[in-house]
């Protein structure tokens, strides 16, 4: 992939982020951000004032720093944000965020060398990946620690991940074949003001979420035909009458789902019930909105892959300007947005999951799913635990974008709290990988009783599908292995049919 500064899909991220795809500095980029460097070194040649360059930051802005001390100023900035804490993110959030810096350094507004931009580039190329502690961002000035996590181990201090080993950078980078990057004036700050590490965090949550919503609707689907449920309030007729994009498309998926189903042609004659309960007639109404801000997000996270969010922008006239395009609002709201809908996503799930095993309401499915009720628990405890997934993602989706407290000497006195809010986002998808898995099992052991009644071929795929992960429930065994195994198949990419 050759980088040229411009925004970047959630399919390019995680081609980089997972798979390894090789990355090189475009010529335009190069071209830009040499001109961009030429105006930061006439600057420092004419001993004018400008932050960042020649000053201190933040609180200590007003503070002007002579030229013989700017490297060291460079330096010492990167060594004193270096204040990240708690376990490191995982090597694909740090390639994701690499990546993400080296972009917006590629949009030649950020005054750095060529060279800054070309040196993260190499250390994704050989797999040299910062250790970068998840907590101690509030998103403004941008993401401060974490990215200065980044920058100390491109320096050859610190730590970082190489060939599966958490060693020094200094021997990372050795053993990659790469010198230590040394810094010019400028060049720490550009590596330390902007949004890529709530970026990278949370844009990677979205992505799985997306497939997840998917997998929502076949875990719907499956549970409606154990439930002998009927399709009727998915026709397209009621869901073109109230005209919401998504909820359409997620209503012609269930129906194609359906399609050519011996367990919903068993019981059209006959049916005596007029219409199913909320968690399965509403299916669209409820995963249409999820896939709406799912959505939502991520158009936000592909126009903020592309923009410009260092602090000072350095301008081709020459100007050099300080403004706050650090500032993580859009994205926190965002990941709060998404968080609220994901959960209300794991919620109807576990509703549909709940009818699955009490038999009042499952239409002669055995107790909890067990063919020795009494003697077998079934999926009883399954959905408790699912009720606990539940529960956390609904604490966690309070939005940490509406808090706010002042730091840097009250310079800094308005903050966007979007890192939290990336990895409370990450913490759900986590939970609700889990939970759709636990309703797609469930789901499947239902369908075993409706046998030798088949659904249709698209579901039946889905159901082999699960078969192939997870066995049939014959008598009680430890459910949390096959929970945590079909949610890694999911989590990992793997869990799709052809």
């Amino acid at each position: 992939m050759e980088l040229v500064g411009g925004g970047l899909s959630l399919a390019d991220i995680e081609q980089v982020a997972y798979d390894g795809e090789g990355l090189s500095l475009g010529p335009a980029a190069v071209e830009r951000m040499a001109r961009s460097r030429a105006i930061v070194e006439g600057i420092v040649a004419e001993g004018r004032t400008v932050y960042g360059v020649n000053t201190g930051f933040g609180g200590l802005s007003d503070v002007h720093i002579p030229p013989d001390q700017l490297r060291e100023l460079q330096v010492n900035l990167v060594r004193s944000h270096c204040c990240g804490l708690g376990v490191p993110l995982s090597v694909p959030e740090v390639r994701a965020m690499t990546l993400l810096r080296a972009n917006v350094l590629a949009l030649g507004y950020s005054g750095a060398r060529p060279v800054v931009c070309e040196h993260l580039l190499a250390m994704l190329n050989k797999g040299v990946h910062a250790v970068v502690p998840e907590q101690g961002s509030v998103g403004a000035s941008g993401d401060l620690a974490p990215l200065a996590h980044l920058a100390l181990c491109a320096m050859g201090e610190g730590e970082a991940f190489y060939d599966g080993v958490r060693m020094s950078a200094a021997d990372a980078l050795a053993w990659a074949g790469l010198e230590p990057l040394s810094l010019e004036a400028k060049e720490g700050l550009s590596l330390l003001n902007g949004t890529q590490a709530m970026c990278a965090v949370g844009g990677l949550a979205l992505a799985r979420a997306g497939r997840l919503c998917q997998l929502a609707d076949v875990a719907g689907v499956m549970t409606l035909e154990a439930l002998l449920g009927t399709p009727v309030a998915f026709d397209e007729r009621i869901h073109a009458a109230r005209g919401h994009g998504s909820q359409e498309l997620i209503a012609m998926h269930l129906r194609e789902l359906m399609e050519g189903s011996e367990i919903r042609e068993s019981h059209v004659v006959g049916d005596s019930r007029v219409q199913d309960a909320y968690s399965l007639r509403c299916i669209p109404q409820v995963h249409g909105p999820v896939w709406s801000a799912l959505r939502s997000g991520v158009d936000v996270v592909e126009k903020e892959t592309g923009a410009a969010t260092d602090n000072p922008l350095v301008f081709e006239n020459g100007d050099v300007l300080s403004g706050g395009n650090f500032h993580g609002a859009y994205l926190a709201h965002a990941f709060d947005f998404a968080a609220i809908a994901l959960t209300d996503l794991v919620s109807i799930s576990e509703r549909r999951l709940d009818r699955l095993i009490t038999p009042e309401m499952s239409e002669g499915l055995p107790s909890f799913l067990t063919a020795n009720p009494g003697t077998g628990s079934g999926f009883m405890i399954a959905h408790v635990a699912m009720v606990s997934l539940l529960n956390e993602c609904k604490v966690l989706s309070h939005p940490a974008s509406i808090d706010n407290l002042p730091t840097s000497g009250g310079k800094e006195d308005h903050v966007s709290m979007g890192m939290t809010s990336a990895l409370k986002l990450r913490k759900i998808v986590d939970n609700a990988e889990r939970a759709i898995a636990c309703e797609l099992m469930a789901a499947a052991e239902g369908l075993e009783y409706r046998k030798p009644l088949r659904p249709g071929p698209k579901l039946l795929a889905w159901y082999e599908k699960v078969r192939s992960v997870v066995p049939r429930l014959s008598t009680d065994r430890p459910l949390s292995e096959d929970i945590e195994r079909l949610a890694t198949e999911i989590r990992e990419r793997r869990f799709s049919i052809q």
